[in-house]
């Protein structure tokens, strides 16, 4: 495989925090992150296998590993009495487990904006005929939900096969889906200000 040393440079610094943050990890006794570690390096391998056809540009290579280092911080780096996931950024509304705004919630945001991003660029790379059209916009805010969907799939199995996480109940659940839907929907948004097909 013909990899660009850019490419490496993204690679070497992903490997090198998810090795860090799994060392954290297992000091810590903390497994249910260790799941999220595995899930994570299955992540990399796809678009690591994936990159000759895909070619993501840099600039998103390192958006994705900025994903990953955040949601790795966010279950490692400790706040007060939790984590990093669980602390409040902005104290703007909170009610029970109804509350806004948390580092969890941002993360959501941007990552499933991200998505949004690269499927946004693996449809107007490979479906040309989309250019122009208000689908390139609308397919890839469906496809981020759907991919969001299954994250809270793989935290539900977190739920389930870890007696004790830090995943949330419904409530927490319906945020997530909704700063996952935010932010695809955003993405697109500046895509559509800035970006045009074929770029």
């Amino acid at each position: 495989m013909n990899i660009k040393p850019s490419e490496w440079t993204v690679l070497g610094v992903t490997v090198g925090y998810i090795a860090v943050f799994s060392a954290i990890f297992l000091s810590s006794g903390n497994n249910e992150f260790l799941w999220y570690v595995i899930t994570l390096l299955i992540l990399v391998g796809l678009v690591a296998l994936g990159q000759r056809t895909a070619k993501f540009p840099a600039v998103i290579l390192w958006s994705l590993s900025l994903w990953g280092l955040i949601h790795m911080a966010g279950g490692g780096v400790p706040v007060a009495d939790s984590v990093l996931y669980a602390h409040v950024v902005l104290p703007v509304y909170a009610a029970g487990e109804f509350v806004f705004l948390r580092y969890d919630q941002i993360v959501h945001f941007y990552g499933f904006g991200i998505t949004a991003w690269v499927l946004w660029h693996l449809l107007q790379r490979n479906f040309p005929a989309l250019h122009g059209t208000t689908s390139l916009l609308v397919f890839p805010v469906l496809g981020a939900m759907g991919l969001g969907a299954v994250n809270e799939i793989i935290e539900f199995i977190a739920v389930v096969v870890f007696p004790n996480t830090n995943v949330g109940g419904y409530v927490n659940t319906a945020l997530d889906l909704v700063f996952n839907a935010s932010g695809a929907i955003m993405a697109m948004v500046l895509i559509k200000l800035f970006i045009k097909p074929g770029k």
